[in-house]
């Protein structure tokens, strides 16, 4: 198991079938209420409001309420017990993100699911801000590890993550097939003024935040050769490879699937980068084919991540072990 930049449970185990882990994922999701979400007030698909041309989304951080023992002098000289508990108020924290959505490109371009917002990055950006400015016992993160690390988002949708995630890290990389890049551009601009001018000094927010298109077939269909060239790399000169590479609720469509395993092998390093793939679990089958595929490029060791985000959610974390590529 290695240490760095997420921090494994001390009993993990690494997963080595894909329907072992389906069984558990959907018994688990048997179990889950279903809590009413969303304008038509249920899961649903799992977008957040496909109605609206822009969103305002808040993400509301609180530490918990804390207890503080105090010795009672008087109390002590009386030969009574003389401590005594305080509770002190919970402080908090709220983040506004402005997103602009293409609620007609949902409509009008066939299989174009990245124009409007979805649940699975709300949620995933809160359990991190939420970590990082109040630390729990057991974070998802190693904090100094997340500072310093160049992160890659594939299929990043509207950009939410990009903009809430990117003051958190050293450089964090948006992508996405090029009919989303105007929008992921826009997005990040609404919230960081003076963007991409600003990737300079920083002086308006948003300096390390970079956006850059990467289409999943096009590097599955490339020669083995030449599959980096479709692929960015870190935006500077300190790294050529990423820390980090973050696949948030990208697994919808058996077709995409083994250009999106094969996206995710190539843009990784072997036993330096770390993937995160979060999924809504709605298709039962697509998400068996995702992790199967994943598996089967046998350099890679993956974990199950237990009650992250609830068990509507999968969370698997993954590593390649040995520095080797399988051709599809």
């Amino acid at each position: 198991m290695s240490p760095g930049l997420i921090r494994l449970p001390v009993d993990a185990e690494a997963v080595g079938d894909a329907d072992e882990e389906i069984f558990i994922a959907y018994t688990n999701l048997q179990q889950a209420k279903t809590v009413p979400v969303g304008p038509d007030g249920f899961r649903g698909l799992g977008h957040v409001d496909s109605r609206k041309d822009t969103l305002f989304i808040q993400f509301e951080l609180k530490s918990s309420v804390g207890r503080l023992t105090q010795t009672d002098g008087a109390a002590t000289r009386r030969g009574k017990a003389g401590r005594k508990s305080k509770e002190f108020p919970a402080s908090t924290k709220t983040i506004e993100v402005e997103l602009a959505q293409d609620k007609t490109a949902l409509r009008s371009r066939k299989g174009d699911t990245g124009s409007v917002l979805w649940r699975a990055s709300v949620e995933f950006a809160q359990l991190v801000l939420q970590q990082h400015f109040f630390p729990p016992d057991n974070p998802l993160f190693e904090r100094a590890e997340l500072a310093n690390s160049h992160v890659l988002e594939l299929g990043a949708g509207t950009g939410l993550l990009g903009v809430a995630l990117s003051p958190l890290v050293r450089s964090y990389t948006v992508t996405d097939i090029g009919v989303l890049l105007p929008l992921i551009r826009k997005n990040v601009a609404l919230n960081f003024p003076g963007w991409p001018h600003s990737n300079g000094d920083g002086s308006s927010g948003g300096s390390g935040v970079f956006v850059e298109e990467l289409d999943w077939v096009t590097v599955h269909s490339s020669p083995a050769a030449v599959r980096t060239r479709y692929c960015p790399t870190p935006s500077t000169a300190s790294s050529d490879s990423w820390d980090f590479v973050l696949v948030v609720d990208c697994i919808y469509h058996p077709s995409l699937l083994p250009a999106l395993v094969e996206t995710i092998d190539v843009v990784s390093t072997c036993a330096t980068t770390w993937v995160l793939v979060v999924v809504e679990l709605r298709q039962e089958d697509v998400v068996r084919e995702f992790l199967d595929l994943w598996l089967r490029k046998g350099e890679w060791t993956l974990w199950r991540l237990d009650n992250i985000l609830g068990l509507h959610y999968g969370v698997w974390a993954g590593q390649k072990r040995r520095n080797t590529h399988s051709e599809s």
